[in-house]
């Protein structure tokens, strides 16, 4: 075949057209574009772990009760919740003593019979340490008067309560706020609405006589009520050891129902509303209603003058009716 060799023509005579080849070109770098999708978030498990949240403190308790199976029950049942720790245990009313001065609890689980010095006895020397709390089969009405006056926080019978208001009721003196079972209840009301009792007189089976030098119960404060019952107010701690200095006022002067009377009786006895409602199974806003109402027929403005006026203390204002 010659050299020469003219390219092959088409059927038009003109040259066929061949391809140029191919060569591959230079990379240009490029910006990607960006990506419409969000970032992609980490997984909890990609991060190093932090340190460890630190677990809340448990609410100490002491045990005070001379039957070991109702110490030990007590312990199984409040050591079983997460946020309570019985420190303690104690027999009598000195082993109390010692044992809360030691740990320092928060609240204080009081027998009032115990051999030795019993509960009442102990009393005064434990609430200078911790809230007290009496549970016990103890419900003479002479007893439970004593107990608050001397400064229990609340007051709990055996049998009249479950295991969960057992420990709602631990939990709330420790805050501040009173429990009381329906005996408990029914010897305060029992006693407000009597107005100033007698002279007091010796305590069943000669209680609260153990320790001679039993410090007094802590002086009463003048403020308002606070959310605990931890003392009863002014009016009506001097009145319950006088002697009946206070002569008893006439109330029905006020036209108060029978309903009116009872919450008025518990705020004279210091009661906030939230335990006013507890006690007569009663919401909070209903409280706070027969409040108002009575403030209107008592011609008061505040908790203080209220409780005057019923207890007969306030001060004669010869242009305001009474």
């Amino acid at each position: 075949m010659p050299d020469d060799v003219s390219p092959a023509r088409n059927g038009y005579g003109a040259a066929a057209h061949r391809p140029a080849p191919q060569h591959p070109s230079p990379s240009i770098p490029l910006t990607p574009a960006p990506d419409p999708r969000p970032p992609a978030i980490p997984s909890p498990s990609s991060f190093a772990p932090g340190p460890a949240a630190p677990a809340a403190e448990r609410l100490r308790v002491v045990v005070a009760d001379d039957n070991p199976v109702v110490r030990a029950g007590l312990g199984v049942l409040l050591s079983g919740r997460a946020d309570i720790q019985v420190v303690a245990e104690a027999a009598d009313g000195r082993e109390a003593y010692e044992r809360t001065l030691e740990h320092r609890p928060d609240v204080v689980l009081l027998d009032v019979r115990m051999p030795g010095v019993d509960g009442i006895s102990a009393l005064p020397h434990l609430v200078g340490i911790a809230p007290v709390l009496m549970l016990t089969y103890s419900r003479e009405s002479e007893i439970v008067h004593e107990a608050l006056r001397l400064g229990a926080g609340g007051y709990l019978v055996h049998g009249e309560f479950t295991a969960n208001q057992l420990v709602q009721a631990v939990r709330d003196t420790k805050d501040g706020r009173a429990n009381f079972t329906v005996t408990a209840a029914d010897a305060l009301l029992a006693h407000m609405r009597h107005g100033t009792p007698p002279q007091r007189g010796p305590l069943p089976e000669g209680l609260g006589s153990a320790l001679a030098t039993a410090p007094a119960p802590p002086p009463a404060h003048t403020a308002e009520p606070s959310e605990g019952l931890s003392q009863l107010q002014p009016v009506v701690g001097q009145s319950s050891v006088s002697g009946g200095s206070v002569s008893t006022p006439n109330r029905q002067q006020y036209g108060l129902s029978s309903r009116e009377v009872e919450v008025m009786d518990l705020i004279a006895s210091g009661m906030s509303n939230q335990q006013i409602a507890a006690t007569c199974f009663i919401s909070e806003k209903t409280v706070k209603n027969h409040i108002n109402r009575i403030f209107t027929k008592l011609h008061s403005t505040t908790r203080s003058e209220a409780i005057a006026h019923w207890l007969g203390t306030a001060p004669r204002n010869p242009g305001r009716q009474p």
